[in-house]
């Protein structure tokens, strides 16, 4: 490999960890803003869109024919984004309250990679190399560890088998769109791509937002957290998650963003005080060990499957 691909493959691997650590801060986030408000989590999904959307609109103040011009060449793909980013993050949020964030997020997110690896299987019609299997398997591996050792079950749940079925869909939601982003950002810049995600995305949620209520008592609080949420873990993460995958495959891509749970792990423990088991510590070993081999072998960049 040359010396200029193997940087710019490590670069995007870079770009797209960050992207999944930064979404990892989310969970302690949203905790934070529904101590302080009784905004509902569909609700929190949207105002973090609408900051995001309306911070990138206002940096982008004047290339807007620009972007106009973008939407336009691909006016498809970037609203089934947008549309697919709001669907997604509903069916966690309703996934969530149905039998709470761990097993919401381990199911979702461990369908997620197994479907985009298939998908580029299938699409390439060739095996996934020993590399895409060991680093998948041993990413989802330390997820469910993760999940199982904090004693996290659907045992109690209030509605497991709606909740489950509603994780499903949200991983393979997540799979689609980080295939059809894969695509899109060979051609778009990720500015134009996260702008146009974010926008289209919450007015996606929009609707589902005004049902929930939006109103709340505009703390100093609650608004940093929005605007956290909405400027740091949702422009900045997307925007470097969607100018990873123009060197990242997809498959790859959703291995590595599995750093976001462990984040929230992490976080839990050291923000929140919850305590931590020897069991959980060796999933977590075992998940970076998996993102660690994909970074000691960084692949070429390489053209995006069809969609």
């Amino acid at each position: 490999m040359e010396p200029t691909a193997g940087r710019r493959a490590r670069a995007g691997l870079l770009q797209i960890s960050a992207a999944g650590i930064l979404w990892g801060t989310t969970g302690v986030v949203v905790q934070l803003v529904r101590e302080h408000t009784t905004l509902g989590p569909i609700s929190i999904g949207f105002y973090r869109l609408a900051v995001a959307a309306l911070v990138l609109l206002a940096l982008q103040a004047r290339q807007l024919p620009s972007l106009v011009a973008a939407v336009r060449a691909q006016p498809v793909a970037l609203v089934l984004l947008g549309v697919g980013l709001g669907a997604y993050q509903a069916l966690y949020f309703v996934s969530v309250a149905a039998i709470g964030v761990s097993i919401s997020t381990m199911v979702s997110l461990g369908v997620a990679p197994v479907c985009v690896a298939v998908w580029e299987s299938v699409a390439a019609r060739q095996r996934p190399d020993l590399l895409t299997i060991g680093s998948l398997a041993g990413g989802v591996l330390g997820l469910v560890i993760i999940t199982v050792a904090g004693g996290h079950t659907t045992t109690g749940a209030r509605h497991p088998v709606l909740g489950l079925v509603t994780a499903i869909l949200c991983g393979i939601g997540y799979a689609a769109t980080t295939v059809l982003s894969r695509h899109v950002s060979q051609t778009t810049p990720a500015m134009t791509l996260t702008t146009a995600s974010t926008f289209f995305g919450c007015l996606a949620l929009l609707p589902l937002a005004l049902v929930s209520g939006l109103g709340f008592s505009a703390g100093a609080a609650p608004v940093g957290y929005l605007v956290y949420m909405g400027v740091v873990a949702t422009a900045v993460s997307y925007l470097f998650f969607y100018a990873g995958l123009r060197t990242t495959s997809g498959s790859v891509a959703a291995v590595l963003t599995l750093l976001e749970p462990l984040t929230a792990a992490v976080l839990a423990v050291i923000v929140l005080g919850e305590p931590a088991s020897a069991l959980e510590v060796v999933g977590g070993v075992i998940l970076l060990a998996a993102i660690s081999a994909l970074y000691l072998t960084p692949r070429p960049p390489t053209a995006p499957v069809p969609v």
